[in-house]
C-alpha cells in the first residue's frame, strides 16, 4: 500500500531516537522523547488551501525537523508514519 498525501500534507518517517545521551547514560523506553527529525516520504501537490496558493517547499528524501505535537500518526504495512501539514515543518536539514 502507498500513502499519497493531499493538498499541503507531507508524509514523514521518523528517524530513530537515540538510546543513550551524549554523556553515555542509557535511557529507558519511557524516557526517550519522540524524535522531531524525520525523512520526507511523500509530498502532496499543494494548490489552493484556505484561499491561499501553496507551493511545496520539501521533496521526498529531505530530512526535516517538525513541530513536536503536530501531525497524525498512521501505520501502513507495519511501518509507522506521521502526516503533517507543510507549515508544521520547521526546517530542512542539509
Amino acid at each position: 500500500m502507498k500513502l499519497v498525501p493531499l493538498f499541503d500534507r507531507v508524509v514523514l518517517k521518523q528517524l530513530v531516537a537515540e538510546a543513550t545521551t551524549k554523556s553515555g547514560i542509557v535511557l529507558p523506553g519511557q524516557e526517550k522523547e519522540k524524535p522531531q527529525q524525520a525523512e520526507v516520504i511523500a509530498v502532496g501537490p499543494g494548490g489552493v488551501v484556505d484561499g491561499k496558493e501553496v507551493t511545496m517547499q520539501v521533496k521526498p528524501g529531505d530530512k526535516v525537523i517538525y513541530s513536536k505535537y503536530s501531525g497524525t500518526e498512521v501505520e501502513v504495512d507495519e511501518e509507522k508514519y506521521v502526516i503533517v501539514k507543510q507549515n508544521d515543518i520547521l526546517a530542512v536539514i542539509e
